[in-house]
């Protein structure tokens, strides 16, 4: 574990802490203080793709609501039934669903954070920053890539895997210091292999 004496929070001086049993928890302030550091490095957050997930869920809770509330009882909303029936509703509603499922599958995966490039940086592609921590496990995996691999300005991808037990005290407090050394040090060397190239 880390040692309890240490120096304070670069962001905060409140104390972070997290239920050291729970790997949720854990996984959930590590990637929380990812997204600070991130973003005190100079990149903005690129909400595009949660916007696009809101208005999808935004037309599949209109569609529902309106297959449920209309406001006519059955003999007399013949004509709007058979407008959802023409429509497809009901087949709409599931369309929408699958279509927000496969955004998350394909386009999210593991990625806790996507940005814009930095301002003032002549890099055409932001970030997409990813972390694992399996089951039953103390291995926390991050990972930082290019948002748009094809791109002539991305970058291989850069990773590291360390114990969580590095960054957290014996009572779950999470030892920042120590945590934002290794994510800045990663996301250095994300932008030190674009200079090399």
């Amino acid at each position: 574990m880390a040692s309890d004496g240490a120096a304070a929070a670069p962001a905060k001086t409140t104390q972070k802490k997290a239920n050291l049993l729970d790997p949720h928890s854990i996984k959930h302030l590590l990637d929380e203080t990812i997204s600070e550091v991130v973003k005190g490095k100079g990149y903005v957050e690129d909400t595009r793709l949660g916007n696009w997930k809101l208005g999808i869920g935004a037309a599949v809770i209109a569609v529902a609501l309106i297959a449920q509330f209309y406001p006519k009882k059955f003999p007399q909303n013949r004509e709007f039934l058979l407008g959802c029936i023409a429509l497809r509703c009901v087949d709409t509603y599931v369309v929408l669903n699958v279509v927000l499922l496969i955004l998350s599958y394909t386009k999210e995966k593991d990625a806790i954070l996507f940005t814009h490039p930095p301002a003032g940086s002549f890099n055409s592609t932001g970030l997409v920053i990813s972390s694992k921590l399996p089951r039953f496990s103390d291995m926390y995996t991050l990972t930082i890539a290019s948002a748009d691999p094809q791109s002539i300005s991305a970058n291989k991808p850069v990773h590291f895997t360390k114990s969580v037990t590095k960054w957290f005290t014996k009572e779950g407090v999470l030892v920042e210091c120590l945590f934002w050394k290794d994510v800045e040090r990663l996301i250095d060397d994300y932008n030190s292999e674009r200079k090399g190239k």
